[in-house]
């Protein structure tokens, strides 16, 4: 199962570039963790990279991926927020400041991914 993982901030390229190497450097998340590119648009010359796939399949991935971004939110500002969408379309938007509740947090990705 993929997560889609996109980024909301005051400086997203930025902030997205910092998220995908976090994540790429969790040794629990290695292989796992790809950039989509969306294409450009007919107004667009190029476009950038705005979206990490997590291939989140059984066992503890799904765990680190969700520790690994509770850690990265408390280190940034409150301005930055992590979108996770499921492949049907639902989605979690998770801030520095809901990260704290890590059983909610892990109820609302679970959901996700059923």
């Amino acid at each position: 199962m993929n997560l889609r993982l996109s980024v909301e901030s005051s400086d997203e390229v930025s902030d997205f570039e910092e998220l995908a190497d976090w994540l790429r450097q969790e040794e629990g998340l290695r292989g796992l963790i790809t950039e989509e590119d969306p294409g450009p648009s007919d107004e667009e010359l190029g476009a950038l990279v705005d979206v990490l796939i997590a291939a989140i399949g059984s066992g503890g991935a799904l765990t680190v991926l969700l520790n690994s971004l509770q850690a990265f939110l408390t280190t940034r500002g409150t301005d930055i927020k992590i979108r996770l969408k499921g492949k049907d379309g639902r989605e979690v938007t998770v801030d520095a400041k809901r990260v704290k509740d890590m059983d909610d947090l892990v109820r609302h990705v679970r959901s996700l991914l059923q």
